[in-house]
């Protein structure tokens, strides 16, 4: 699939999406990277290390979050994505789920939009993405982790998603799933949604794992935010073997070479 300006393989390669988040409280990186100078010489280590899109974001979306107005998160998050458009020649996606800051993203210059509600909180973001010709990432969620039969009603959710985003003049190439580690999730069903990656293959679109530093890892190591590491590299260790094509991460080299290898097994 092509992002921007860039050609994908999918089918035999698992790329890295680096996490940029431009917020006062994310889990794990609040803070450390909301104003443009350092937002930018993050994306200059990022891209070094190996990523091969950066995923910008304005609002933390942690367990409780606290949900911002749009103008705020575009404040935020517009003059970051204008600034590293213009400085790097590399795919930016914006994390949001809001369509008023999907458009200012993709007027600033933004390729894809990163929906954690999967086109289905806003019922005119899938408009907006389609209007732009932009990609986008479809990921699942529920408001609460009720389910009759997890792994099928997943998939029925994403396909229900991926129907919004056709319907809407999305391109089928232009579409990326993601299973929702530790959205609409409990603990148990996170650890069964990773051992089954390789099911959301079926619906016949790439796949976006995002699961660094995520509470599944934090329960299962008992360890905070910021020794998640080797949780987090296990988990793209099997997105590899599960034919993920993306993998969403905030520690850029360390989950770079572990692709790598894994790859090189596989």
């Amino acid at each position: 699939m092509i992002i921007g300006n860039k050609n994908f393989d999918t089918d035999n390669h698992t790329y890295i999406m680096g996490i940029l988040n431009v917020t006062p409280d994310s889990f794990s990186d609040g803070g450390k990277w909301n104003d443009i100078d350092r937002a930018l010489r993050r994306t200059e280590e990022m891209i070094k290390e190996g990523a091969d899109i950066i995923d910008i974001g304005g609002e933390s979306t942690r367990p409780g979050y606290t949900m911002i107005p749009a103008e705020e998160e575009i404040d935020r998050t517009a003059p970051v994505i204008e600034a590293v458009k213009k400085r790097f020649d590399i795919p930016v996606s914006a994390d949001t789920y809001k369509s008023a800051v999907a458009r200012a993203a993709l007027q600033s210059g933004a390729d894809m939009i990163n929906d954690i509600w999967g086109l289905v909180y806003d019922k005119n973001m899938a408009g907006v993405i389609a209007e732009y010709g932009a990609s986008c990432c479809i990921m699942h969620n529920r408001h609460e982790a009720v389910y009759n039969d997890l792994l099928p009603d997943i998939i029925s959710d994403l396909e229900a998603s991926v129907d919004i985003a056709l319907n809407s003049g999305i391109k089928a190439d232009k579409i990326v799933i993601d299973p929702g580690i530790g959205f609409g999730k409990t603990y148990e069903m996170n650890l069964l949604t990773l051992k089954n990656l390789d099911v959301f293959k079926s619906l016949g679109y790439p796949v976006l794992l995002g699961c660094s530093r995520k509470s599944v890892i934090g329960l299962t190591l008992d360890v905070p935010a910021d020794q998640r590491l080797e949780g987090t590299i296990v988990t793209t260790v099997k997105a590899v073997f599960s034919g993920c094509a993306f993998v969403r991460v905030h520690d850029i080299k360390e989950n770079f070479r572990a692709v790598k290898m894994a790859e090189a097994v596989r």
